[in-house]
């Protein structure tokens, strides 16, 4: 990389600014709060409501009907989709611009003369930007310096990589269309797969070919699969709903027309011959059905999701971990295997080189120990064959990009300080994870400012007329070639398999104590991108230690708690990756298997599924190994989950059910995630299972408040007209009701802690339906018994003489006022039942505020609504005797649930 490059001074970036403007793309538009607004209004059910509401006004203007029965309904529909629609968009809206928060790029640039790290909304045309692999391209250029291999397919959908080269001085890029095939234009949007380049920044935000397309592309909202059965529950509800409600209308005008005229044909046909009566008839039975409908349609259901998702959004980037996708942290509950990288994830990535080994096993601890000839080629060795860069002049300047590997070797040699920077790179092969090495080729005046003599003479490498190659990789795949080595005194000898043998041991020994080695070599042979070079000269070995995390073996033993098998996968040797795995806690005993990637290659898929539930480490692998490990364990139907950061490790994270991307990794990773873990930490990892499982639990506890006063108030709207009860409930209390149990609850429900015992319970089954057999149980003894007691506080004489009398000279004021506040208590208190499938009520609601703030408002606006709803909400002032029966009445719900569990808790402890 190109260091004399000074970049844009910040005067200069201002003006390119102010000139060609900022970087950052317009946002696509959203649905703003009105137009989410207007579109509730297409609801099936307000659709019906408002088609009721325009036969009100009707009968109004005809006298039959009170006014302010049209006014209830207009108000209850007004509230239902306003208080709906509000938390609908604040929520969407906080989520967005969390992700965005945290899904900021940064870029590496050269400014006022040194690199340094910026967002890329804050990029500017005539910026200097490094391009490394798994770089994102931030903006439309050219290249400087360097080469690149470009995966253009997000612009033009072609697979293939693109070669672009360094531009010619004169070149001049006076073409009107788009060529995605120059060789020297780089595209925003598009991923570095390999190479190293500086580019020339031409374009910037909406003036880019990506910016051109960004403003008519439209998001791709993929349905979760939970997302997914909560709407066909929702849609089988709803159809039970209609079909239930068409034909409790079709009874209730059989009963008014046939029953009442006691099956009469002259009475029948004189009661038609008015036809205000069968007419008023009609509009009751629309009415009574438009009553089930909307308390038997949990419109709610769909949209809890996103709710439950963004009150925890903010919880979950507070432990680092950034939600990309809705798939992936509903999903991370229902883990079975989870396959994890081992740096930065189980270890702490805080990599340090401990010590460097001579060819003639040698051992240096610090640097400055090492003689001078063999030192400064070692510095040459380590700081010319990197992809980090680092300020030459600056002590105090960092290391900016690399990965952690390549920071701690620079980091060695005292951050680039040293001898004989100087030095032209001819030809560089980046490391791969499939060839494990990186080469680069270099040449300079004066390369090296010592002699180094052979063992049997001294003979002066003439650097002046040589190029030099600088190989850096994996012990096994350069040592076999070398055939000489530098000695710890810096002269070269002959390497002999007793060399070779005495290394390997030494090795071997530094495994065991988890220690990492790569092996450094030079070789005078030119160096060619299909060539291997067979003719090397040993520098050197480099010892790496990277400590295990202390909360990753506690969070590893929680995740193997919760019944996911946890498999580390290294490109380690497997010495060094059964070290760290005992350490970690991964193996346990004999029967933990530890494989390599040849292990892999030569068993059959049958083999390996047959093995797969004792792997526990797989140690030299390479990225085709996790997409296959993925592949084998889903054909298992196992829910999987993959961490990777790598370019090459994008597959395997696309096919996973869930896939993992660290937060230091490249762009291309994150975006191939659901999940971005932040901090690159397992117990991260671990919280995203539990935060999976609390939302999925926080789901299903709303489902069964819900569809138990969905039980109820069908039921009780069906048997009500049939036994001489008009309307238990008003469509305006029912609609309040609507809205207490749809976004109301989401909300008390949505905030739940995440408790620690969810990871004692096994994953869930990927065919397991969203409502068990025990939310059954819940839903239907709830329903019912609020039902029977419902129908009983309407028709007991002895409930009745509790309330006054009205000016009618009946309790049916007071007592439907009674009636209506008593099903909103009983439906309160049953969210504490449903809240805890303990026989604590009260477990760790002081974590969950928000439920006692919602549940006490609703309290409250109830008691308020008793006294100032009047004839629009059919309410009227209740006194103490009456409001202590009502109380009374609705706590017998909480002894009847704790029953329920203990006899649910007395079949599963027999079982």
């Amino acid at each position: 990389m190109d260091n004399k490059i000074l970049g844009l001074s910040s005067s200069a970036v201002l003006e390119a600014r102010n000139k060609y403007g900022s970087n950052q793309l317009t946002k696509q538009e959203v649905e703003s709060f009105w137009d989410k607004y207007k579109g509730n209004f297409e609801d099936p059910i307000i659709r019906i409501l408002l088609v009721a509401l325009a036969i009100n006004i009707i009968f109004v203007f005809l006298g039959k009907a009170h006014w302010y029965e049209s006014v209830g309904i207009a108000v209850a529909v007004l509230l239902a989709t306003l208080v709906g629609t509000w938390s609908e968009h604040k929520n969407e809206a906080t989520f967005q611009q969390l992700q965005e928060d945290a899904s900021k790029i940064k870029c590496k640039v050269f400014r006022d003369g040194t690199i340094t790290e910026i967002y890329i909304d804050d990029i500017v045309a005539g910026d200097f930007v490094v391009l490394q692999p798994g770089d994102k391209i931030p903006a439309d250029g050219i290249i400087h310096t360097g080469n690149l291999k470009v995966d253009q397919a997000t612009l033009n959908g072609e697979s293939a990589e693109a070669k672009k080269n360094q531009a010619p001085a004169n070149y001049r890029d006076e073409s009107q269309s788009v060529d995605f095939l120059d060789p020297y234009k780089l595209f925003r949007g598009t991923v570095v797969c390999s190479g190293e380049a500086t580019m020339v920044v031409k374009s910037v935000g909406d003036s880019t070919e990506y910016g051109k397309l960004a403003l008519e592309m439209q998001t791709d909202d993929r349905d979760s699969p939970l997302k997914v059965k909560l709407a066909d529950l929702a849609h089988s509800i709803s159809l039970f709903g209609y079909i239930g409600g068409t034909l409790i209308a079709v009874a209730f005008i059989f009963k008014k027309i046939v029953l009442e005229n006691g099956f009469d044909m002259v009475r029948i046909i004189a009661y038609v011959g008015v036809w205000q009566n069968p007419v008023n008839d009609i509009v009751n039975a629309v009415i009574l059905a438009v009553i089930i409908i909307v308390v038997a349609v949990p419109e709610g259901l769909p949209m809890m999701i996103a709710m439950v998702l963004s009150m925890n959004m903010r919880k979950m980037l507070n432990d680092n971990i950034l939600v990309r996708k809705l798939v992936g942290i509903e999903t991370s509950g229902s883990l079975n295997i989870l396959f994890s990288d081992k740096t930065g994830t189980i270890t702490k990535g805080q990599l340090e080189v401990i010590n460097f080994i001579s060819g003639d096993n040698k051992v240096f601890n610090k640097f400055d120990d090492i003689v001078k000839e063999l030192k400064d080629l070692l510095h040459i060795s380590i700081i010319h064959n990197t992809n980090a860069l680092f300020c030459t002049d600056n002590e105090s300047c960092k290391v900016i990009g690399g990965n952690a590997t390549e920071r701690a070797l620079v980091g060695f040699i005292n951050m680039g300080q040293g001898a004989n920077n100087q030095v032209e790179k001819v030809f560089s092969i980046p490391f791969s994870s499939d060839r494990k090495f990186s080469a680069t080729q270099i040449k300079s005046a004066n390369l090296i400012n010592s002699t180094i003599s052979r063992s049997n003479g001294t003979e002066t490498i003439d650097n002046n007329s040589h190029n030099l190659t600088l190989i850096k990789g994996a012990p096994e795949k350069i040592i076999g070639q070398c055939r000489t080595y530098y000695s710890h005194s810096g002269q070269i000898k002959e390497f002999t398999d007793a060399d070779a043998a005495s290394l390997e041991q030494t090795m071997n020994d530094l495994a065991e104590r988890a220690i990492r080695v790569i092996a450094l070599a030079t070789s005078q042979e030119a160096l060619e991108e299909d060539k291997p070079l067979t003719e090397m000269t040993l520098v050197g070995i480099v010892g790496i230690r990277d400590e295990v995390r202390p909360e990753a073996v506690s969070a590893i033993k929680e995740v193997q708690g919760a019944g996911i098998q946890v498999v580390m996968i290294t490109g380690d040797r497997k010495e060094t990756a059964i070290a760290i795995a005992k350490e970690s806690g991964l193996i346990q005993n004999g029967e933990d298997a530890v494989l390599t990637s040849e292990d892999l290659q030569k068993m059959s898929d049958d083999e390996l599924k047959k093995l797969l539930p004792e792997i526990r480490v797989i140690a030299r692998a390479l990225p085709t190994d996790k997409s296959r490990l993925v592949k084998v364990a889903q054909e298992l139907n196992l829910v999987v989950g993959m961490t990777g950061d790598g370019v090459n490790d994008a597959p395997a994270l696309k096919k996973s059910d869930v896939g993992f991307a660290m937060g230091s990794g490249t762009e291309v990773a994150k975006e191939a995630g659901d999940i971005v873990i932040l901090d690159d930490n397992f117990i991260s990892i671990e919280k995203a299972v539990l935060y999976g499982r609390t939302i999925f639990k926080s789901i299903r506890k709303f489902i069964v408040f819900q569809l138990s006063i969905n039980v109820s108030a069908v039921l009780i709207s069906f048997i009500g007209p049939l036994i001489g009860l008009v309307q238990p409930l008003s469509i305006t209390q029912m609609l309040w009701v609507n809205l207490v149990m749809d976004t109301l609850a989401a909300l008390a429900f949505g905030g739940e802690p995440a408790l620690k015992r969810y990871m004692n319970e096994l994953p869930k089954r990927r065919d397991e339906k969203i409502v068990s057999t025990d939310m059954w149980s819940s839903i239907l003894t709830g329903g019912v018994f609020i039902s029977v007691l419902s129908i009983f506080f309407l028709t007991s004489d002895t409930i009745a003489d509790f309330f006054r009398f009205g000016p009618d000279g009946s309790h049916d004021m007071y007592l439907y006022t009674g009636f209506f506040s008593f099903f909103v208590f009983i439906s309160i208190l049953n969210g504490l039942n449903a809240r805890t499938d303990t026989l604590n009520l009260f477990e760790h609601i002081n974590q969950n505020t928000g439920f006692i703030k919602v549940m006490s408002s609703i309290l409250g606006i109830q008691i308020v609504m008793t006294y100032a709803g009047g004839v629009i909400l059919r309410t009227y002032g209740l006194v103490l005797n009456e409001w202590l029966l009502i109380v009374s009445l609705a706590l017998l719900i909480i002894p009847l649930d704790l029953c329920r569990k203990l006899v649910i808790r007395s079949f599963a402890n027999r079982g």
